[in-house]
This record gives structure tokens, C-alpha cells and sequence, in this order.
């Protein structure tokens, strides 16, 4: 199979959806490798290191797009790629389509096979494909939180962290999942009052066990919610219903009893977010303030960390790509019915139930358009 790898548009992704040792691998299994010129650039992997690896470096996008079988990328196709797309070509990347009927309607139109990493199912439960860059949003989310509170940011001028004799900043993390988890590991490390917080008694209990007295666990409740968000100096969206919009869990009217210059950062605003006043911003401008609370709300947070999130997305996103290219999208999910629930878009026709409920598309069955 020829497999392409171009180079990501997206404002500021400086992440690559293979690395040379991923594009070797290919290779070495038989497959013709296209790379983009300079994909590889923003994570410090240069055109020799593709050529070394066996892999045809193109200057041309539009051949690139024209001439492999397989695209594979790391963010959404942008309006010019999904342009480029054709019918019967796979698409393996993220999508989170849900929020996204721009998007959606022009893969539909474009007849591709559109795969996303987001909805690809494990063995042992969960979605591994997204932990990766989950683990990595989360941890980030502190990281750019804590610089949004600072008053030259707009915020409160709090430390998390505090200093002997001062209170520590309160941060409250909605959702307990990867995200949450990986939030309250540098929440709790910097010393911040934390409080995770859940609908999951399981959850609770697993998080609660692990962290201690070094953060506290609440449940998710309507009220606990509006409670915990109005005493914090740092709020972290951190839900996920995988392949749907994600819930709404804190209004414009809870922001009237925040404190001014608290922070709210979304990390499933590719999900469409879950705060109402939530809209997506680049690493160009990543804030804004509504009702004096600064919004962080950047969709490809672990883009900023490219290195990190490329090895790391690389490292559960190639075996499903060499199983597709070794043995067709269709047979290789037919063996892997975990990487089936990656089908979202095929031939016209949205595949994933989430979607085609949240956006009105008539489903067609995964297992029908495998058969």
C-alpha cells in the first residue's frame, strides 16, 4: 500500500502523524512511504531522516493526496485536505466529528474511508489511541492554567502552589478519567488544594485511593458542581462521552459567582467543550474573558509539546496502521473488532452511532459496511 504522510496545517501543530521510525516500519513491511517535505520539522525529524528510513520525501501535497491509498495524519483534515480527499481513500487520523458538521459533511461528500483514532476501542477497556494525548492534555492543563491565573495573563495573580503562611490555589477538575487523573497528578504535585470530582462511585474510589490527602473527590451532582466552581481559583473540563458532544456542565450564570480572573480550562473543546461559554482558540491567542473569568480553550493543546505527543501517538496509532495497509481496512477490521469502532465515515455514509445521532445522519452500520 502507498501511505501518505502530510504535513499539518492546523495554527501551530507542530506534531507528524509518522516519525521516521514509524515510517521505517512500514517500509519494512513492504509499503511505499510518502512524506510531505518538512512534516517532520517541528519535531526535529528532518527529510534525510525520512529518506534514510526508506521513505520518498514529495514537495507536492496535492500528488501526495492524489497518489497513496492511506493518508495519515494527527489533527482533522482542514478544508483544503478534505478538498483533496477521494472516494475509497483511507483516512486515519483524529476527527471528532460530532461537534463538527463542516467537517463532516465534506468527508461525507469526499466518499472516503475516515477512521479516528478518538473512537478505537482496547482490549482492556478504554480508548488507547486518545490516552496518550489525554495523558498529555492533562498534564498541560495545569501547566497552562496556572500561567493564565497570573495577573500579566489576565488572572488573579495566584500561585497554585501558595508559599509558607499563604493558602494554595484551589483547582477543581471535572471528570475523572485520563484527563482528570493526569490533571490532579500536577495539580496535587504543585501543592494546589485539589478536588476531582465524578459521576462514577468506581472512579472516586480509584482516584480517592490513589491520591490520598493530597486531593479530595467529590461527586459530579448539579449542585456540588456550581459549589466547587464558584470557591475555585482554577476549573479543568476534563469529560468525555467518546464519539459525542460533550456535556455542558457549567453555565454562563456559574460564572457569576466565580471569582474574578478564575480560570476555565476546556480540554474537551475538541469535543465541542463543556463549559457553555466555551470556543476553541489557537496557541496564537489561547484566551479570552467572559463575565471577568479568562477561558483557555486552545483545541490541540499537546501540539505545543510535539515531540512528546508525536512518540507517544505514534506508539498506539502504528500497529492499527500497519494492520490496515497489511491486510486492508476492511479484513483488518473484521480480525480487530476494536478498531472497527474507529469507522466513522465510509463511502458516503456516517458509520459511528454517536455521531450520526448528534449531527442527523441516517447510520450505516459498522458491521454492514465491513461485510
Amino acid at each position: 500500500m502507498r501511505i501518505g504522510c502530510p504535513r499539518e496545517i492546523k495554527n501551530r501543530e507542530y506534531r507528524v502523524g509518522l516519525t521516521p521510525e514509524s515510517a521505517k516500519e512500514l517500509v519494512a513491511n513492504g509499503h511505499d512511504v510518502w512524506i510531505e517535505s518538512g512534516a517532520g520539522e517541528g519535531i526535529g525529524a528532518y527529510d534525510a531522516q525520512y529518506s534514510d528510513a526508506g521513505a520518498k520525501v514529495i514537495d507536492d501535497v496535492e500528488k501526495l493526496f492524489a497518489e497513496c491509498e492511506m493518508i495519515v495524519k494527527v489533527k482533522e483534515p482542514q478544508a483544503g485536505e478534505i478538498a483533496m480527499l477521494r472516494e475509497g481513500q483511507i483516512l486515519y487520523t483524529y476527527l471528532h466529528l460530532a461537534p463538527d458538521p463542516e467537517q463532516t459533511a465534506g468527508l461525507v461528500a469526499s466518499g472516503c474511508t475516515a477512521i479516528a483514532y478518538e473512537t478505537v476501542t482496547g482490549h482492556r477497556g478504554g480508548l488507547p489511541l486518545l490516552t496518550p494525548m489525554s495523558q498529555v492534555a492533562g498534564r498541560m492543563s495545569i501547566q497552562a492554567g496556572a500561567t493564565a491565573l497570573e495577573k500579566a495573563h489576565g488572572g488573579r495573580g495566584v500561585l497554585l502552589g501558595g508559599v509558607p503562611g499563604v493558602m494554595p490555589g484551589k483547582v477543581v477538575i471535572i471528570g475523572g478519567g485520563v484527563v482528570g487523573f493526569n490533571a490532579a497528578q500536577m495539580a496535587a504535585g504543585l501543592g494546589a488544594d485539589t478536588i476531582i470530582m465524578d459521576l462514577d462511585p468506581v472512579v472516586l474510589e480509584k482516584v480517592g485511593t490513589h491520591f490520598e490527602a493530597r486531593a479530595s473527590t467529590r461527586f459530579a451532582s448539579r449542585a456540588n458542581v456550581e459549589e466547587a466552581v464558584c470557591e475555585a481559583d482554577l476549573v479543568v473540563g476534563a469529560v468525555l462521552v467518546p464519539g459525542a458532544a460533550a456535556p455542558k456542565l457549567v453555565s454562563r450564570d456559574m460564572l457569576k459567582c466565580m471569582k474574578p480572573g478564575a480560570v476555565l480550562v476546556d480540554v474537551a473543546i475538541d469535543q465541542g467543550g463543556c463549559f457553555e461559554t466555551s470556543r476553541p482558540t489557537t496557541h496564537d491567542d489561547p484566551t479570552y474573558v467572559i463575565d471577568d473569568i479568562v477561558h483557555y480553550c486552545v483545541a490541540n493543546m499537546p501540539g505545543a509539546v510535539s515531540r512528546t505527543s508525536t512518540y507517544a501517538l505514534n506508539n498506539v496509532t502504528l500497529p492499527h496502521a500497519l494492520r490496515i495497509a497489511n491486510l486492508g481496512w476492511k479484513e483488518a477490521m473484521r480480525r480487530d473488532p476494536h478498531l472497527a469502532q474507529g469507522l466513522n465515515v465510509h463511502a458516503g455514509r456516517v458509520t459511528y452511532p454517536a455521531v450520526a445521532t448528534e449531527l442527523g445522519y441516517d447510520e450505516l452500520p459498522i458491521l454492514e459496511a465491513i461485510a
